[in-house]
């Protein structure tokens, strides 16, 4: 077993003892208490109050003069009050400082086993800013079950994705030493969804200066910044006002295909996608037809263009041949086209 688990699991028992300990020493502290102020209400005859206060002050050893002058008995119990007060008191504020010190080094343990979970990650996704954009993108990667690691500096938002059990890294998402602990060197692909569009663009530089293969796609709030992001190395840039405005449009227009998309991705029940797929050299399907390809007769998934160089053709015949570099756009299940992509290389 690595040292890692072994050190998880014994962190977990041990937090386990401390929380019974804890249990333990709050019973006790009640205990004493209600012996304090019994034990004054029955020796000195005092009210309920004053029982309470001087029961506080025994066990707190503050110092303060008796609410009464005592009696032989009174000073003895007194006595005792103190040695077994301040034993419980004492245990209980070692127990909780072992309970806080327990917590950060689970906490710190947690984060060790996750930076070793992204160093082994290859071919993932990085979402840079986890707001509202942000949120439907790792939500779309999670649905489509994709490796992803989501940056935010925001300690409550990274917080709730380790709730969920998605990988996260907390801090600048522009920072060097932040992406390379992403693994940004071994990544496929990485979203911009800051807030700025200055940060989006530094986080472009910054990037491509780490993995120049690395596939881009950032968001712009204006359009001048589209120009700018493109010549700083990202593959694509999409403006969500441009795209909320065709989709309003969209939705007075064409209401019927709107719903349909909207069914085919947020989809309960199963989940069906618009993906796509290249013709490799050492892919099964370079060279064949769609016919003999075998994808026609799939079911769960349609071919719903190919494109050739910069043309698509859109509803393929069947003797369409496919070549080197054809991309085909395939309307299915996703977990039916992942399989499929698995066959055809």
């Amino acid at each position: 077993m690595p040292i890692l688990q072994i050190l998880t699991c014994f962190s977990a028992i041990i937090l386990t003892m401390i929380l019974k300990r804890l249990m333990t020493a709050f019973l006790l502290l009640i205990l004493v208490f209600l012996l304090g102020i019994s034990g004054y209400m029955v020796i000195e005859r005092w009210g309920f109050l004053d029982s309470l206060y001087m029961t506080v002050i025994t066990i707190a050893s503050v110092g303060y003069m008796e609410v009464n002058p005592l009696s032989a008995d009174g000073r003895i119990f007194t006595i005792f009050l103190i040695i077994f007060g301040m034993g419980v008191l004492l245990f209980g504020i070692s127990t909780f400082t072992a309970f806080l010190v327990e917590g950060e080094l689970n906490e710190l343990l947690r984060r060790k086993k996750m930076g070793k979970q992204i160093s082994k990650l290859k071919g993932h996704y990085i979402v840079c800013g986890i707001g509202r954009i942000g949120k439907h993108i790792i939500n779309e990667l999670y649905n489509t079950k994709r490796d992803f690691v989501a940056i935010d500096i925001n300690e409550a938002v990274c917080k709730e994705l380790g709730e969920k059990g998605m990988l996260y890294v907390q801090g600048d998402a522009t920072s060097r030493a932040i992406l390379k602990v992403a693994n940004a060197e071994q990544a496929k692909g990485l979203f911009g969804a800051l807030s700025a569009d200055s940060e989006n663009l530094l986080l472009i530089f910054t990037a491509k200066g780490i993995n120049p293969n690395l596939k881009v796609i950032s968001k712009a709030e204006v359009d001048e910044s589209k120009e700018k992001m493109i010549k700083a190395g990202a593959n694509g840039v999409v403006l969500p006002l441009h795209i909320g405005g065709l989709r309003m449009a969209s939705e007075m227009i064409r209401p019927e295909a709107v719903t349909f998309l909207d069914k085919m991705l947020k989809s309960p029940e199963e989940i069906y996608r618009v993906e796509d797929m290249i013709v490799s050299a050492d892919s099964v399907l370079c060279g064949k037809n769609l016919k003999t390809s075998g994808l026609l007769d799939e079911r769960g998934i349609s071919v719903a263009a190919v494109r050739k160089g910069g043309k698509y053709i859109f509803n393929p015949p069947s003797d369409a041949i496919l070549d080197i570099g054809d991309a085909l756009i395939i309307i299915g299940e996703t977990e039916r086209i992942r399989a499929i992509k698995k066959i055809t290389g």
